[in-house]
């Protein structure tokens, strides 16, 4: 495996008044080792506004996604209990999903509404096992969960790296995120679904123009995904967990292979000898371990797991600029991260999953506001 090794730059901190906004205190030196090297911000980030909790003591919330209505359904990762949670703070448990395993890192995780929920009233989830990873959908009905069913089998688990994220995309069809399952190699056998970015329908039936034949595969060679959004152009982004280097943000596109375990970072030669595509941004592992991904107006918003962060990344068009890293320390380790329906961001800490330090009133569900 190739790692590269950065030259670290010092960057001096931002002015920015009344603001909790700081440079990214590390950038690769693209020219001297090929990395991929974000652009210079052309405007000042928005202000992140004080967090406030909307609900507190829940156990490592995983998934969050909101329904129709504005309230919001949160997955405890342990349990596989999901909740509903209105934007008073109120809460109440609709149901537990079925088969879940709690395994390490594993569990109930990524948690996700139909499109068309307001004629199917269908939930998917990505949940770990006894054997496997799986996609699972049932009915929100009455406010229960009902009548649970797999769409998706046979996902390599492992205590660690088992992915998790699930999105719906411009079409339609859900995407899902798995891990390499510690098996690093599988990252880069399209006959299997780990390390993988899968596209499938929401029956669990492949799509027809997936970029490999009868396979779910719609992107290869990561380690472990954890974040998905889309812009406002329809290209996908996703976050990915390095090993002992570098962290992720990659720019998702049909097909392709980033690099996992051959590169990990930005290969340079290396990924233009083979055909990986490099990341758009790297990170110190110790200043991100990324997870949630949200979009809005042009900028991403990343959580940030060891860096206990929120990472702000402007886009301009289909190149990532400078991030700047808000909540520095102050919820832990983060999770998720949604867009309201009122514009405000929606966090879920991750301080009870056993790599963190717990706070009264841990886990967490927090509101943010954008402006």
């Amino acid at each position: 495996m190739v790692i590269v090794v950065a030259v670290t730059i010092v960057i001096a901190a931002l002015a920015l008044v009344g603001t909790r906004w700081k440079a990214l205190p590390w950038v690769p030196d693209a020219e001297t080792i090929g990395a991929a090297s974000p652009s210079e911000a052309t405007t000042a980030p928005p202000t992140i506004g004080a967090p406030t909790d909307l609900a507190t003591g829940f156990e490592v919330p995983w998934g969050l996604t909101f329904l129709p209505d504005g309230r919001a359904l949160v997955g405890e990762r342990p349990s596989g209990d999901v909740s509903v949670i209105t934007v008073q703070g109120d809460v109440e448990r609709v149901g537990t999903v079925p088969g879940v395993a709690d395994s390490g890192e594993g569990g109930l995780l990524g948690v996700v509404t139909s499109p068309t929920f307001a004629d199917d009233q269908l939930v998917f989830a990505y949940i770990t096992t006894n054997t496997d990873n799986r996609v699972v959908r049932m009915r929100l009905k009455n406010d229960r969960l009902v009548g649970a069913r797999a769409v998706l089998t046979g996902i390599p688990k492992n205590s660690f790296h088992d992915g998790g994220r699930l999105l719906f995309g411009p079409e339609g069809m859900l995407f899902v995120t798995t891990g390499d399952a510690g098996e690093p190699d599988l990252a880069q056998d399209k006959t299997s679904l780990a390390g993988k970015i899968l596209r499938i329908s929401p029956d669990g039936t492949i799509p027809k123009d997936n970029p490999f034949p009868r396979s779910a595969v719609w992107s290869y060679g990561h380690r472990n995904v954890q974040g998905l959004a889309f812009d406002d152009d329809q290209r996908l982004w996703a976050t990915e967990f390095g090993s002992s280097a570098y962290d992720e943000l990659n720019l998702i596109e049909a097909g392709n292979n980033y690099g996992w375990p051959e590169v990990e970072g930005a290969g340079g030669a290396t990924s233009e000898a083979n055909g990986f595509v490099d990341p758009q941004v790297t990170w110190p592992t110790s200043e991100a371990s990324p997870s949630g991904l949200a979009w809005q107006d042009g900028v991403l918003y990343m959580g940030a797991l060891r860096g206990e962060r929120l990472w702000e990344i402007p886009v301009d068009g289909d190149t990532a600029q400078q991030p700047t890293a808000a909540l520095d320390g102050e919820l832990g380790r983060i999770r998720t991260v949604m867009v309201a329906p009122d514009g405000t961001l929606w966090l879920t800490t991750s301080n009870t999953d056993g790599r963190g330090d717990p706070r009264e009133g841990d886990d967490r569900v927090v509101s943010v506001p954008v402006g």
